[in-house]
């Protein structure tokens, strides 16, 4: 369901139960559950795995929205991620699996932002700044780190989701 008020997520005001230094991380993903919704209503499944003039289909971008914010949540609780999860990255983009459509990518985006924002809810803003390794290499971040980056990626790839799916659509006329 479309929000009723049309400003960007981030001018509505603060989101109830969320720490207030993780308000702009919840707001850009709200912002970008509410835009992939829209750029892909409608959106054709035979144009799911198009790659117009090389770059990343839309089925990419999907995959790699709601796995890149698994990951990086996981490694702000401070755990590593699992064989599957690990799997999921392997094949992002890939050949599709059987009967993956459209909604079903966007309803597990939608899902990944649920639990991220449950993950938010109970982040106790005085962990934001304790270290945390990422990947195998245990590179350096931080719980606050790990989450903005989530933010920003998102962002990114919904940018590029928007390009990619207006660039596919031009085509259809």
């Amino acid at each position: 369901m479309p929000p009723t008020d049309t400003h960007e997520v981030w001018l509505r005001g603060p989101l109830p139960d969320v720490p207030p230094l993780l308000q702009p991380v919840a707001h850009a993903l709200l912002q970008a559950r509410e835009e992939v919704a829209d750029l892909l209503h409608g959106f054709p499944e035979t144009q799911l795995w198009e790659k117009p003039m090389g770059v990343a289909s839309v089925g990419f971008h999907l995959q790699h929205l709601t796995g890149v914010l698994d990951r990086t949540f996981t490694y702000a609780r401070g755990q590593q991620l699992t064989a599957e999860q690990l799997t999921a990255l392997a094949i992002e983009g890939k050949s599709p699996p059987a009967g993956c459509t459209v909604p079903d990518l966007v309803q597990a985006f939608h899902q990944q932002v649920e639990q991220a924002l449950a993950q938010l809810r109970i982040t106790d803003e005085a962990t934001l700044l304790e270290p945390r390794g990422v990947g195998r290499a245990q590179l350096p971040s931080t719980v606050l780190g790990l989450l903005v980056h989530a933010a920003e990626h998102t962002m990114r790839h919904v940018g590029q989701l928007s390009v990619t799916v207006r660039v596919l659509r031009h085509r259809l006329y």
